[in-house]
């Protein structure tokens, strides 16, 4: 269930807050494939399970890309701010991607709201979003994401 502030300026004194976790998501070869075409991207190691099964990880795996942008998926089950006119994605000031994603693995986020500065007509918050595969020894992914919440 995500952390919820009342507004932008309750969102302010809400530096530390542990956020998470999300639900289980499942990525499967279809959304790899989707991903792929969406992209361009279509190198052998994501999209052809052959080769794949021959290759370093013995299964097709999800494109770090395809992992980071899930966090949009994550996001809203991590943390909501009400009461405002809108939230935007600004963007993000670091990307990690320790593990690869098999095919097939569960996936979910946790993260942390890292800083939060106030600007113009609202507040902006960097949140630590951390993506871990069920049963996994490091997280696939590690995203500081930046979003604007405007009142």
């Amino acid at each position: 269930m995500a952390e919820i502030f009342n507004g932008s300026v309750a969102l302010l004194g809400g530096v530390g807050t542990s956020l998470g976790p999300t639900e289980w998501f499942t990525i499967d070869q279809e959304r790899i494939d989707a991903f792929a075409d969406a992209t361009l991207d279509h190198q052998w190691i994501h999209v052809d399970p052959v080769a794949a099964a021959e290759g370093p990880f013995g299964a097709t795996i999800a494109h770090g890309y395809l992992t980071m942008s899930l966090v949009n998926h994550f996001l809203p089950q991590l943390i909501e701010v009400r009461n405002i006119s809108m939230g935007i994605n600004y963007g993000v000031n670091k990307v990690r991607f320790p593990s690869p994603v098999p095919v097939g693995s569960r996936i979910r986020a946790a993260g942390a709201v890292s800083e939060v500065t106030e600007i113009p007509g609202g507040a902006q918050a960097v949140v630590t979003v951390t993506i871990e595969i069920e049963g996994g020894a490091k997280p696939a992914a590690i995203v500081e994401t930046v979003s604007r919440f405007i009142d």
